[in-house]
């Protein structure tokens, strides 16, 4: 976060300070952010006994091919650490939830896959997780609000998708 005065014009070479306005934008946003991961990890918490970065890890085995994704594409599409992945996943097992498979065509790569106790688990926590999302964003926005959210997200994200081989990317650590 920048928390450096506004200059007037920088120095050549010198950083470009956010303006006023881009400061308000900027310190808005990551307490939406903050305050909105809190409230659906508390939701998920609440009802299902699970953080939301594991219910999204179910989400994504859900959406994928026969339910089974490799570690490394779920760490990517998850865009968390395989450690943390790891981890996760360990926990998600112990509850029945998710299961390894080694792969056949390769021996040091796994597959995670959702069992069928975790796609009941889905089903039955879904509704109340898409209430809250509901109710802390949806709702509170016109349709030309959320149409513009969508647009200035999925573009944010997509400058921020390294495109070069060898980026430093989290989830190939």
């Amino acid at each position: 976060m920048n928390t450096a005065p506004v200059a007037s014009s920088a120095p050549a070479g010198g950083p470009r300070w956010l303006t006023d306005e881009e400061q308000r934008v900027w310190r808005s946003y990551i307490e939406a952010a903050t305050l909105l991961e809190d409230h659906l990890d508390r939701q998920l918490q609440r009802d299902a006994g699970m953080p939301h970065v594991y219910y999204g890890l179910l989400v994504k085995l859900a959406e994928a091919p026969q339910h089974r994704l490799r570690m490394t594409e779920l760490a990517m599409s998850a865009k968390i650490t395989r450690s943390r992945l790891s981890h996760a996943v360990a926990r998600l097992e112990k509850s029945g939830w998710v299961r390894r498979e080694d792969c056949p065509s390769d021996k040091r790569g796994q597959f995670a896959v959702l069992t069928e106790e975790g796609q009941e688990v889905l089903r039955k926590h879904a509704p109340g997780h898409v209430g809250a999302v509901r109710q802390a964003v949806f709702d509170r926005l016109t349709p030309e609000q959320q149409k513009s959210l969508g647009e200035i997200m999925r573009i944010v994200a997509e400058g921020l998708q390294p495109r070069e081989a060898g980026a430093d990317l989290p989830w190939l650590r």
